[in-house]
């Protein structure tokens, strides 16, 4: 693997959560965040009320912004992420996984650890210059965002659905 598993783990984080702001929306309700919270393994503390779920909400058009940013962009918001949370880096060891970066204390606010743990990824595909990894779909009707960690960098669909959906119409064309 190219890069270690906090930083891909923040970046699929990032990445579904933006998609999850395509239609239909699927980030609504409580649930759908306990789910997302769990499925990503963040440990940080929750409040489990209506403003978090709507501060986290709210963070889709930044990340969205830094997602499909040019390298110099990026690192223009990155470090406005970190200095307007004031991330302070530590290497932690928790739930079996050795030493990596986190940059929020754990009463941090959900959407904050987010914010923070998307922009300490998004340093590291920054230093690397592999921004190249994260796209938008390339099925013209979708404006997901694709990450691609693959060795060949095939990746071009944010969902089997949209792939699906480009080849089902490609055939159709064929045949016609």
């Amino acid at each position: 693997m190219l890069f270690d598993h906090d930083t891909v783990a923040s970046l699929l984080a990032a990445v579904e959560l933006v998609n999850s702001g395509e239609e239909p929306d699927t980030l609504t309700s409580q649930a759908e965040l306990d789910t997302f919270y769990d499925a990503h393994g963040y440990t940080g503390e929750r409040t489990r009320d209506a403003a978090e779920l709507e501060a986290v909400r709210a963070l889709r058009p930044r990340l969205r912004g830094l997602l499909t940013a040019d390298r110099d962009t990026a690192v223009e918001i990155v470090n406005s992420i970190l200095a307007e949370h004031r991330a302070v880096p530590q290497l932690l060891r928790h739930d079996g996984f050795d030493y990596h970066i986190h940059a929020t204390s754990r009463d941090a606010p959900f959407a904050v650890q987010i914010e923070v743990e998307t922009a300490m990824a998004m340093v590291d595909l920054i230093r690397a210059d592999e921004l190249s990894r994260l796209s938008v779909c390339a099925d013209e009707t979708c404006d997901g965002i694709v990450i691609d960690m693959s060795r060949n960098r095939s990746r071009r669909f944010c969902s089997t659905a949209c792939g699906n959906r480009v080849a089902a119409a490609a055939y159709r064309a064929r045949r016609a």
